[in-house]
This record gives C-alpha cells, structure tokens and sequence, in this order.
C-alpha cells in the first residue's frame, strides 16, 4: 500500500492543477474519464500513461476525494466561464462567415449537402 508521501510524488501541484508527475495529465482530466466510466485500461492507453501512473492517480482521488472533487467542480465552472466568453466574442464573427456566398467551384458540393440534410430531416 502507498504511503501518503509516495502518494504525494506522483500527483504534483503546477500551475495547471493537481497533474500526475511527469507528465502534463492533470486529474481533472482523470475525473472526466472516471464519471464517463471509463475503465483503467481505457484511461492508461488514451494517455499513454503507466499502470502505475493510472493507479496512482486513482489511489490519489480517493484518499482526497472531497479536496479533488471540490477543485474539478471550480475548473468545470472556470472552463464553461471561458467557453461562453469565447462564444460570444465569436458570434459576431461565426455569423459573418455563415452569410458568406459558397466559394466558387463548391455549388454542387453545397447542393448535395443540403439535400442529404433535407432528406435527414423528413427520416427524423
């Protein structure tokens, strides 16, 4: 069993958050995969992380659940903040580009989208 201090040296503090040492993996990203229910395997190889580091990091979470589980809640929140900010400083933007005229060459490309899109709509 891991002591609290083997436990501390491999989840680190940086600038980003709690990160798994070594690497730029932060536990709020471990988080997202443990509440889609990923399993360990999955975690280890999308990340190219150790059995050791997905252990650890695991081990890390439950010992300091309600610590870890307090900060995923502030940089979910921080994450949609930035994300709404950025989509209303792009939706001016996004709706310029939408009224845009086709490019030249990609009518028939364009034709057959909305006709597929037509024929989605009329199946659901």
């Amino acid at each position: 069993m891991k002591t609290g201090e083997e436990l501390q040296a491999a989840i680190i503090r940086t600038e980003r958050g709690l990160t798994i040492a070594g690497t730029r993996m932060t536990l709020y990203m471990i988080m997202d995969c443990l509440k889609a229910e990923w399993p360990p395997k999955l975690i280890q190889d999308s990340f190219n992380l150790t059995e050791k580091q997905v252990a650890d990091a695991m081990k890390y979470i439950e010992s300091h659940q309600e610590k870890v589980e307090a900060e995923y809640h502030e940089v979910l929140q921080q994450a949609e903040e930035i994300r709404a900010y950025w989509e209303e400083q792009n939706r001016e933007r996004l709706a310029k580009i939408a009224a845009l005229p086709p490019r030249p060459g990609k009518e028939a490309l364009i034709s057959k989208l909305k006709s597929w899109k037509m024929k989605l709509e009329k199946a659901a």
